[in-house]
């Protein structure tokens, strides 16, 4: 389900505001299962203290006697961990600066999971041998449980506008499934996902056990940033959240791409259980290659896709520079717009025609619609709640793409109805399953959502739609030049070829053999000066339409201007010149029935054939001369 789908409720806005106003970044307290020291760090006095360490506030940091932590604090000197001795114990020591203050986090070792990070490697090999998205979520949810032995574990993908699927789930059996439930954005509203980019692990050790309070020797406690603190303590919220889904404990580890929170591994148990430090180091490395791998997974998928909808554009808008008719072109093929941009229906409207394929709303809505957006793109989902004044004149449109061209009135629109659609809830996200708007849900059982008033979402297929528009846009404009091209080769009266051409066919085809037969018709002044101008221009349309009839497809006729042509042939040897051009004069000679008049026209033809690389011109003034001996033999005939 796209989040685009979603609509946010009221009091889901609300509770997002009121998560806002939490300290999460500091909350004046640690969990219990560690100790904090935070050092003054141009002093080095410890001036705040967890309550469990009270004896050490206000004293110099080295009166603790652990020389290496000792020295990593006065130099500022990052440490993740080093292994101490700490209340008679072997504890984990974590040292960071932030704030003017260096930060001690002590915990102690627990026993059982030393050396499970051994199998984060094997983990690591196998994952990267998978090749799908669904695949590659549902092994490293395995592989993750495997490995730190709790009750589930969960992967999770967060949608654009916040709220949240479940896309893994690997659990005990007698726990109840939650694969391909969504939750709501507030249950982990934006300052958390802010948190959570810049700490990629996070483990909470008890639901049950209170937080440790911070002491300090001067102001408030509660100011001290512990963001970036292992033992930070949790919203009391979430707390409860985590103890009303069954959790004792959790560990959840950030899937950041590009800086943002795409999706999140959470490993949650009914009893108390710890991870040390160092797993918990290997499994963020492996948390990191998950992401790399989903990254490439999905950038080879948009790139296979993009290749695969240039392939298609491309074979969509090649024939338009050959054809007469756009619209067909678009609408009529093999491939279409409405193919290559999915949706029920697809109006294109350029040069001020439109034409319609698919289901469509009537005509006067459309033009209303396109009066009121001003020649503006558009992209909506819901257009009864993005534009009302729209969707009133498009009653039947749920979502309606509008992308024009070229600035002008050109543009292409593409409609979608109404998609309903059932969505399931971890828990009822709405206030019913609350005790009061900042609480969290009571109950996470399924619960379903009928949403309705929506298209299917656009999503990739707006940009589509735009390459598709500029594509177009090329296309169009270099059709026009190319149709520009033509015309300055053609004679407008006959459509032949015209004078130009000729010079350039001849200059091109010095290498070839060549025929060229020089054709003038006889006496055509009087036709002109008898019948008149119209029935003249007649006349010369059907000569023209009669050499092309009898010419090969290899040979090129042309109108050199008046009642003058000329028919190129590249011939081979065997081929009988003299006899297509017999043939062509005996055609002319046939009688002409125009609008006025039934005529007959004769004509004359000079014939003149030339070795590779005789010059152009010379060719025509040497067919021109044979065309006069014509004449002058009596017309209506051949001469060479």
């Amino acid at each position: 389900m796209d989040p685009a789908e979603l609509a946010i409720d009221p009091d889901e806005v609300r509770r997002l505001a009121d998560c806002a106003k939490e300290p999460i970044r500091t909350p004046g307290m640690i969990q219990r299962h560690g100790t904090l020291l935070a050092v003054d760090t141009a002093t080095q006095v410890i001036a705040v203290v967890s309550e469990d360490a009270r004896e050490w506030l206000g004293r110099p940091f080295a009166d603790i006697g652990n020389p290496a932590l000792a020295d990593a604090v006065r130099t500022g000197t990052a440490v993740d961990p080093v292994r101490v001795s700490w209340g008679g114990a072997p504890a984990d020591a974590i040292v960071h600066a932030t704030g003017g203050l260096t930060m001690v986090e002590l915990e102690t070792v627990p026993t059982g999971a030393e050396y499970a990070r051994t199998a984060v490697v094997s983990a690591l090999g196998r994952l990267s041998a998978i090749g799908t998205i669904p695949e590659l979520r549902a092994s490293a949810a395995a592989e993750i449980r495997r490995i730190v032995g709790f009750d589930r574990v969960m992967i999770y993908h967060f949608h654009e506008d916040g709220h949240g699927e479940v896309v893994a789930d690997d659990r005990d059996d007698e726990l109840e499934p939650f694969l391909g439930l969504h939750f709501p954005s507030s249950d982990i509203p934006p300052q958390a996902r802010e948190l959570y980019i810049s700490k990629i692990g996070r483990a909470i050790a008890s639901t049950q056990a209170a937080g440790i309070p911070l002491l300090s020797v001067s102001g408030d406690p509660r100011a001290v940033d512990l963001s970036h603190a292992e033992l930070r303590s949790v919203s009391p919220y979430h707390l409860q959240y985590m103890r009303n889904m069954g959790q004792a404990s959790t560990f959840s580890l950030s899937l950041v791409e590009d800086g943002r929170l795409v999706g999140m591994i959470t490993c949650a148990h009914r009893t108390e259980r710890r991870l040390p430090v160092l797993l918990r180091r290997s499994l963020e490395v492996l948390a990191a290659q998950i992401t790399m791998q989903l990254t490439h997974m999905r950038e080879v998928a948009r790139l296979e896709h993009v290749i695969a909808a240039r392939e298609r554009r491309t074979a969509l808008l090649a024939p338009l520079y050959a054809s007469d008719d756009i619209h067909t072109t678009l609408l009529g093929g093999s491939e279409t717009v409405l193919g290559l941009i999915p949706a029920d229906g697809v109006l294109v409207r350029i040069g001020g025609t439109s034409h319609a394929l698919g289901r469509t709303p009537p005509l006067d809505g459309v033009t209303r619609a396109l009066a009121v957006l001003e020649g503006a793109p558009l992209a909506s989902e819901c257009l009864e709640a993005d534009r009302p004044d729209l969707a009133s004149v498009l009653p039947e449109v749920a979502g309606l793409l509008v992308v024009p061209l070229n600035g002008t009135d050109d543009v292409l629109m593409f409609f979608r109805g109404e998609v309903s659609r059932e969505i399931s809830w971890l828990g009822d996200p709405g206030q019913t399953n609350r005790p009061d708007r900042l609480s969290p849900r009571t109950s996470f059982s399924s619960w379903k959502q009928t949403v309705r008033g929506r298209s299917e979402p656009w999503g990739t297929v707006v940009q589509e739609a735009g390459e598709l528009a500029h594509e177009l846009e090329v296309a169009l404009k270099r059709r026009a030049e190319a149709q520009l091209a033509r015309l300055a080769m053609r004679d407008a009266l006959t459509g032949l070829h015209n004078r130009r051409y000729l010079v350039e066919r001849l200059r091109a085809a010095e290498e070839h053999r060549l025929a060229l037969l020089f054709i003038d018709l006889d006496d055509f002044k009087s036709v002109n000066d008898v019948h008149g101008h119209d029935t003249g221009d007649a006349v010369i349309r059907e000569v023209a339409h009669r050499l092309v009839a009898h010419s090969r497809e290899t040979d090129a006729v042309v109108r050199l201007g008046g009642d003058e042509f000329v028919v190129l042939l590249d011939v081979a040897a065997g081929d009988d010149v003299h006899g297509i051009a017999e043939r062509m004069v005996e055609a002319i000679a046939a009688p002409i029935v125009t609008g006025r008049a039934s005529l007959t026209v004769t004509a004359s033809c000079g014939v003149v054939m030339t070795e590779s690389g005789a010059p152009g011109p010379d060719l025509i003034e040497a067919a021109d001369a044979a065309m006069y001996r014509a004449k002058r033999a009596g017309r209506n005939r051949v001469s060479a």
